[in-house]
């Protein structure tokens, strides 16, 4: 088997990016990712920053979207996309205050599938990432459960951060088991560096790998030892040593 590309969200190395996102792109191929998952890219000139992915050696993994651009802005949406040679968009959040039951829960996936179905149209599948909130439970099942029960699965993927289901109370191993053939991008990250803090990435590593659905890990990291650069080329050392590069 192959070992499964590693690209590196972009908001890891944000402040980096805002300051020379060329050479950032640079470093970050010289690191070892094979990939970047775009946050935020309308920050940048869309003509310039694709040149610079390209330049670098890069592909683009996906794109975080925020939900208020999924709905006001869709369209553009859609063509960055196609222009960046990606087929994954990513609903990054949504508002904490909206999971209040299990039926409203559900109207959000409703709403999520809507916009899935119509991605579809142009290769693209469109996921949502979770952080902890979307582990509370409502009528005994977690909110995340009940959002993605509202949508089928070709319509509304998951891309599960392991560090925020964990930090949600549930096993990520647990969730992969559950979920995994509908999860074609992962999120790894750790308290700080990979391997340094409480996720159990050997489980998470062998639950993925069995399932097989997995297109891309992505590599997200808030907090580091020094810079964001040295941190997320420390947890790409990680990775290599485990043998997943």
């Amino acid at each position: 088997m192959h070992p499964i590309p590693i690209s590196l969200q972009t908001y890891s190395v944000r402040d980096d990016m805002k300051a020379d996102f060329v050479r950032t792109l640079a470093d970050i191929r010289r690191i070892g990712f094979a990939g970047v998952e775009l946050a935020s890219h309308r920050d940048f000139d869309q003509k310039a920053l694709k040149t610079a992915i390209e330049g670098a050696g890069l592909r683009v993994s996906g794109m975080h979207v925020s939900y208020a651009a999924l709905n006001t802005d869709l369209n553009s949406m859609i063509s960055d996309a196609l222009d960046f040679g990606t087929k994954h968009i990513v609903c990054s959040w949504w508002p904490w205050t909206q999971f209040v039951s299990a039926a409203a829960c559900q109207k959000i996936g409703e709403k999520l599938a809507a916009i899935g179905a119509g991605l579809r149209d142009f290769g693209i599948r469109f996921s949502f990432h979770n952080h902890a909130r979307e582990f509370q439970l409502i009528d005994g099942r977690p909110v995340f459960d009940w959002i993605l029960s509202a949508a089928a699965p070709r319509d509304l993927a998951a891309q599960p951060d392991v560090y925020w289901v964990h930090q949600g109370g549930y096993s990520p191993a647990k969730f992969l088991r559950e979920k995994g053939d509908r999860c074609p991008l992962i999120h790894l990250k750790d308290e700080k560096e990979i391997g340094g803090g409480p996720v159990d990435f050997a489980e998470v590593f062998a639950v993925a790998e069995e399932i097989g659905a997995v297109e891309w890990y992505v590599v997200e990291q808030e907090r580091y030892s020094g810079s964001p650069l040295e941190g997320v080329a420390l947890s790409f050392a990680q990775l290599k040593r485990w043998g997943k590069v």
